[in-house]
């Protein structure tokens, strides 16, 4: 009887499942207009996901029967393979330099962009956002940072009589991880930033009164209490952006250095995943691996989901 009375909720004498059936009949059309998406995410995400767990236990070479291997691909990865520990070593330097860089970095210009009149607000937004949408700016950055006499800065750097002969940025092992670094700075003011435009947008301008009324002096003050609380959704959204993209970062190595950068520096996760999943064709050692780097990026979430609940608060 206890139990009983347990599952009984506020509304009549439903259980919770019954009411829970009444709510999706009475909201059934918003259900059939969300399914698709619901179907479709499912299909792409949910489904693969689960997928990938289940392989990555497996031996599977995709051309015979997966071959139930247990922890045997884990145990491999952190114990035997010595280029997974440079891989996961390289992609958290560029994690943590990239992606708190990259969104400290579209925060404060975005923060500045709202200052301006709307007309040069959106002329100064293109031109910032303009480089993560092009992926022909790879080849200016190539020949800004050619490795002979003709890169431009090069020829500047010899003609001030600062270097001797060409750096080579995208071979040499010292120039690498900073050069490519640099470079997924410059690129990361993408989506993350014009989430941050449309929250300085949205502000409510009476809050900012009432905040002055309230004792608040200054812009810092205005930015921790007012600002950042009314902004958390899109400080959330630009986290998660900054974050996928950090991890992510081989695409951006692979561009520059042309595929296994010199030495391995800056050999990522995602050189490993793509050399024993497009190459080696090991699916289930390649999903053990994809499998580290998406509970790496989901703690990282978690992580800064926890700082941001903090913001606004003495």
């Amino acid at each position: 009887m206890a139990k009983k009375e347990k599952e009984v909720i506020a509304h009549g004498d439903k259980t919770r499942l019954q009411w829970t059936w009444h709510l999706m009949k009475q909201y059934k059309i918003g259900y059939v207009m969300i399914a698709p998406y619901v179907l479709l995410f499912t299909l792409i995400t949910v489904i693969p996901v689960f997928s990938g767990i289940l392989v990555s236990f497996t031996d599977f070479n995709l051309l015979q029967m997966p071959n139930w291997v247990g922890l045997d691909n884990y145990i491999n990865l952190f114990i035997n393979d010595d280029l997974f520990i440079t891989a996961v070593k390289n992609t958290m330097i560029f994690a943590i330099t990239v992606g708190p860089g990259s969104y400290i970095l579209s925060f404060i210009v975005a923060w500045f962009i709202n200052e301006l009149t709307p007309k040069v607000r959106a002329f100064v937004t293109l031109i910032f956002y303009a480089p993560s949408l092009c992926g022909g700016i790879y080849v200016v950055f190539n020949y800004i940072f050619s490795g002979d006499s003709y890169g431009l800065l090069n020829g500047w750097l010899m003609n001030w009589g600062i270097i001797d002969s060409p750096i080579l940025f995208f071979q040499d092992v010292k120039m690498i991880m900073p050069t490519v670094i640099f470079i997924a700075l410059w690129m990361s003011l993408g989506t993350a930033f014009l989430s941050f435009i449309a929250g300085f947008q949205g502000l409510d301008r009476s809050q900012l009164e009432a905040g002055a009324v309230d004792g608040i002096t200054n812009r810092w003050q205005e930015l921790w209490y007012i600002t950042l609380p009314s902004m958390k959704p899109q400080l959330l959204f630009g986290a998660i952006m900054s974050i996928t993209n950090s991890f992510g970062f081989g695409a951006i190595v692979t561009t520059l250095c042309g595929g296994i950068p010199t030495d391995y520096v800056g050999y990522t996760l995602s050189h490993h995943l793509s050399e024993y999943g497009t190459t080696r064709w090991e699916f289930g050692y390649a999903c053990a691996i994809s499998m580290v780097l998406f509970f790496l990026m989901i703690g990282s979430n978690m992580l800064v989901q926890k700082m941001l609940s903090k913001v606004g608060k003495s």
